[in-house]
């Protein structure tokens, strides 16, 4: 059964189009919110929304449709169109027979009027019993249709279809909206304005006869679609929103940029944890949010079932497992480590073979994403060691990942890390190097960044990075000092194997410029500061 629904934020998507919907009895509603279950057009993906994130459809799509060119945006408002379409075919149909009816009848009435008075009254008073009598038929359907509402979406296409599997064809979909009554007591603040759709007994007046469509503001955080399998390559997973919490203890090691974002994903989602971090303070935040301090990381792996680590290089990791009070000392037969720290594949291997010979189980289960997606649980997990541990980590890695992928044995997950922080390390020097060429060739920055957006490499990492250095903002999503040490490690990998790695090289001289340059400790798009000093 579906439980919960994660979070991420809209400023990273184009609005979307979406339909309200009735939500399964067994979904929970997210705590403290005014929000709508919501189904989303091009994807057939659902969520739950607050109330002040909508704009209605008609009002505001024109407005919408220039200023997003997007293949997707454009996919679900043709979806609306289509769908608003075949529901006006089916009114118009429904009218057409009606007026025929009613033709019929007063045909059939005109040959066979009566001629005296007590007759004609006779068969007014009849046909008001027979004008009362189809509206209270029109009630009645119209009350059907709530009562079909207030199903579950996914009982409903069980009813009615035939079909065990697969997506129900398109005429077969959820066309029904929720209570009028219930849309308008979630009506507060700067909803209070918006026409809703009327129930059955309410004079219809300027609405959609259907539902009401709406798009989300950019601006606005909303809820996680209930995303369907996704295959990928390799062995993966994909988050559907259907986390249920296990119910083994969870320990967590490092409260970084990443780490913090990942334990607040796994508290908000039900788990039990026990948080550990070098600086005290760090761990105050989450205590208030229902998490347990541990004293040491020995204490956190003896108290728990399974421990998460994730730290900042090689030596960190081996601090903290091999080092005083460290994860070795609390490791016993049965006691699981996780370790998600981006390291090389020869530290990795040692910190297993470690707590494999102390009865432990190990997994290493890097993560490709930054803050931002750390904190909205849609980081990408890359698992290998104990294919049952990864098992056993699986509603964690929904709660913190949108997708997860096991890569087989011990040292895979490093490689593979390591190669893709290479290829994004080396984007970013790309980015910096373009942006200041255009500058010095008196070129318009935010004319290189339209163009490029219009293109193939257009992609949310591309935006994000040149609006920083258009803004000249550099707060860390990522550190700069990070990324160069994972194209370090990358041109090692490289070199074990005698394989070229010539941008990975160029690029980490930059990186090492700007390290020189104090920007260390600033986002990685700060590496532009290399080219302009």
């Amino acid at each position: 059964p579906l439980k919960r629904a994660a979070t991420l934020p809209a400023n990273l998507f184009p609005p979307f189009t979406l339909q309200i919907v009735n939500p399964p009895k067994d979904l929970k509603k997210p705590r403290g919110k005014k929000c709508f279950f919501v189904k989303f057009f091009g994807t057939e993906d659902h969520a739950w929304i607050k109330v002040e994130q909508l704009k209605p459809y008609h009002a505001h799509k024109e407005e919408m449709i220039k200023i997003n060119k997007g293949k997707r945006f454009q996919q679900a408002v043709d979806a609306v169109e289509e769908f608003l379409r075949r529901a006006k075919g089916k009114d118009q149909t429904s009218s057409h027979n009606s007026a025929d009816d009613k033709n019929r009848r007063n045909s059939s009435e005109e040959r066979s009027r009566p001629n005296s008075g007590d007759e004609k009254r006779k068969l007014s008073l009849s046909e008001g019993k027979v004008k009362k009598n189809v509206g209270e038929g029109k009630k009645r359907v119209s009350s059907g249709s709530s009562e079909r509402g207030s199903k579950s979406p996914l009982k409903r296409a069980q009813e009615q279809s035939p079909r065990k599997r697969g997506r129900p064809p398109k005429d077969e979909k959820d066309l029904t909206i929720p209570e009028s009554s219930t849309v308008k007591g979630m009506m507060a603040g700067p909803m209070a304005t918006f026409k809703w759709q009327p129930t059955a007994s309410e004079p219809v007046k300027d609405a959609d006869p259907h539902f009401h469509h709406f798009l989300l503001s950019q601006t606005e955080k909303v809820s996680c679609p209930l995303r369907l399998t996704l295959m990928c390559a390799a062995d993966s997973t994909a988050v559907n929103g259907s986390i249920t919490p296990t119910d083994k203890k969870i320990g967590f090691l490092g409260l970084g940029l990443m780490g913090s974002g990942i334990v607040s994903n796994l508290l908000k989602m039900g788990h039990t944890v026990t948080v550990w971090n070098r600086t005290a303070e760090k761990c105050d935040l989450f205590i208030q949010e229902g998490a347990r301090l541990g004293r040491t990381p020995a204490e956190v792996v003896s108290t728990c079932d399974i421990t998460f680590a994730c730290v900042s290089d090689p030596k960190a990791a081996k601090d903290l497992v091999l080092g005083p009070s460290g994860v070795l000392q609390g490791i016993r037969p049965g006691k699981c480590y996780v370790d998600m720290s981006t390291v090389d594949a020869d530290t990795v291997t040692e910190l297993a073979q470690v707590i494999v010979s102390r009865g432990g189980r190990f997994l290493e289960a890097p993560v490709s994403g930054n803050q931002q997606l750390s904190n909205d649980g849609m980081l990408v997990i890359l698992a290998a060691g104990d294919r049952g541990l990864y098992e056993d980590c699986s509603s964690c890695f929904q709660a913190m990942g949108k997708t997860s992928f096991f890569l087989g044995e011990v040292g895979n997950a490093a490689k593979m890390m390591l190669i893709v922080n290479m290829v994004q390390g080396s984007f970013m020097a790309t980015i910096a190097e373009g942006l200041t060429l255009a500058q010095v060739t008196g070129q318009s920055q935010q004319t290189l960044l339209d163009i490029l957006n219009q293109g193939q490499l257009a992609s949310i990492f591309l935006d994000q990075k040149c609006q920083n250095i258009l803004q000249g903002n550099f707060k860390p999503d990522f550190y700069l000092k990070y990324i160069q040490k994972d194209l370090r490690l990358a041109i090692a990998l490289g070199d074990a194997v005698n394989h070229p790695t010539p941008m990975a090289a160029a690029a980490n001289e930059v990186y090492k410029r700007a390290k020189a340059l104090d920007q260390s400790d600033n986002d990685m798009s700060a590496v532009y500061r290399a080219y302009i000093h």
